[in-house]
């Protein structure tokens, strides 16, 4: 029997981890005066719902992400690659603050950073 290596999600800590990363990070973002205007009209409790589910099905966890196609969601908010990267930023520095290693923050940028495309509007 061959033995699988542990996902993404396992190696952060798994449901627990999440539960805990996105409302810490949403503490960076909503503060940040570029971002958080971003999210002034929007349901905290929707938004935490949705990124939860999103960041479990991201890192390899048992979730599927049920939400509208991110670039449905973001078109037409004027979310630059600049909001981007302060976005993403502020989500490293969240892993750090939770003990995440380098190696496993980089692999979480890696894969959100493959729908960079979908959230700056540049996939249509």
């Amino acid at each position: 029997m061959s033995q699988t290596s542990p996902s993404l999600y396992e190696r952060l800590g798994g449901e627990d981890m999440i539960a805990t990363l996105i409302p810490a990070f949403y503490a960076r973002v909503l503060v940040d005066p570029e971002l958080g205007p971003f999210f002034k009209h929007s349901s905290l409790e929707k938004l935490h719902a949705m990124q939860h589910e999103f960041f479990v099905m991201a890192t390899g966890g048992p979730c599927e992400y049920s939400g509208k196609p991110l670039a449905h969601v973001h078109h037409g908010r004027g979310i630059t690659r600049h909001h981007f990267s302060r976005f993403t930023g502020h989500l490293v520095e969240t892993l750090f603050d939770m003990g995440v290693t380098q190696t496993e923050a980089d692999e979480v940028i890696e894969r959100i950073n493959l729908l960079t495309n979908e959230i700056v509007g540049a996939s249509y």
